[in-house]
């Protein structure tokens, strides 16, 4: 994906209590990464998980694909980056990856499709989500 198609940046650092015995990041850990991205994206444009579930609505993920480029180690600073795109009438996708800073030397590149569940537990997608999203695969 073009940099310029993300939608959202966000900068972290790998802490120590993240990396696994061969002193890099284990690899379960980069699940939490993208999420707190896709968190803190959905929350700068005002959908509030909150909120959301108070009104019955549940956005679940349904489908996670990551492929490992290469390693983060404690201290690293780094960057996700994330799209989101309409996959179907039903699902969307956030396109991620994960940048180490400062060379932006790619640690992983993520695909997240979800849904949102309403209160019957039937996919059904809110106005405020699917205005969000991009109309073609990027």
């Amino acid at each position: 994906m073009d940099q310029d198609r993300y939608a959202f940046s966000y900068e972290m650092e790998v802490r120590d209590y993240e990396c696994d015995m061969q002193g890099i990041v284990n690899n379960s850990v980069y699940q939490n990464y993208l999420e707190h991205a896709r968190h803190q994206y959905l929350k700068t444009v005002g959908i509030d998980f909150r909120e959301f579930t108070e009104r019955g609505i549940n956005l679940v993920v349904i489908r996670a694909e990551l492929d490992y480029k290469s390693p983060l180690k404690s201290g690293d600073l780094f960057v996700v980056r994330l799209a989101m795109v309409r996959e179907s009438p039903l699902r969307f996708a956030f396109h991620q990856e994960i940048l180490r800073l400062p060379d932006l030397k790619p640690a992983v590149k993520a695909r997240i499709v979800g849904t949102a569940l309403n209160g019957r537990g039937r996919p059904e997608l809110p106005a405020e989500l699917d205005r969000l999203m991009l109309v073609t695969e990027p």
